[in-house]
């Protein structure tokens, strides 16, 4: 369990890469993430978060097209991995166990 084991910034990230599908690079996970959650998201946090998924295999990137209005530096794009998933997954399982013992009272308002 614990190689899949995602903390709160990294699968809303995760997430966010599904969401936005072939459009998923930095600057447009970012965006996706404030606008959804309201609240702001640092590049440096962005791009260590990226990193370090890719690094654990959770994500995999592609470099896209060279763009003159990017000074000739290509956007990376990132995908979800299998293994990112099957966390995906975990985290959504454990979650629902939880949300499923609360007892009805517990949540009554």
């Amino acid at each position: 369990m614990k190689k899949y084991q995602l903390g709160e910034f990294e699968e809303i990230v995760l997430l966010t890469v599904g969401v936005l599908y072939d459009e998923a690079y930095g600057v447009a996970i970012k965006a996706e993430i404030e606008n959804r959650l309201d609240r702001k998201v640092s590049v440096g946090a962005m791009q260590s978060a990226l990193r370090r998924m890719e690094k654990k295999g959770f994500l995999e990137s592609r470099l896209g097209e060279v763009n003159k209005i990017r000074g000739g530096k290509p956007k990376r794009y990132f995908t979800i991995t299998a293994f990112g998933k099957h966390a995906l997954k975990n985290s959504q399982d454990i979650r629902m166990s939880l949300w499923n013992d609360i007892p009805k009272v517990a949540l009554d308002i």
